[in-house]
């Protein structure tokens, strides 16, 4: 079980970072609206620009303390349920907007992934 927690944790880790860090300034399929970017997606949701930094910030601070949750457990709990309050931002400002269901998969997909790191 304790090995299933771990790989979870490395795959949020992982897909923050890949978001935040190096495809940041890219266009996916799901981007917000017609964003080409995060921050146009910020935009886009009608949230502050202050708000894409904060945000970032505290996803590229959780997936880095989700790592380090592999060697100090006790930092994982808090990790993963501000993963989890940050997707369910994310799920709604999907739905503020009114994005087809397959924009939803990658924050639903983490979502799930972070709420199972807290009941594991």
């Amino acid at each position: 079980m304790l090995a299933t927690k771990v790989i979870i944790q490395i795959i949020i880790a992982l897909g923050l970072i890949n978001v935040w860090l190096i495809r940041f300034n890219k266009s996916t399929l799901y981007r917000g609206g017609d964003a080409q970017n995060l921050s146009d997606e910020f935009a886009t949701y009608g949230l502050p620009n202050w708000s894409y930094y904060l945000v970032g910030f505290l996803k590229i601070a959780a997936a880095l303390t989700l790592f380090v949750g592999i060697w100090w457990p006790q930092v994982v709990t808090p990790a993963s349920a501000l993963v989890t309050a940050l997707m369910l931002g994310a799920l709604a400002m999907h739905a503020k907007v009114k994005d087809p269901i397959k924009k939803y998969i990658p924050a639903f997909s983490v979502f799930t992934l972070s709420v199972l790191v807290l009941v594991l």
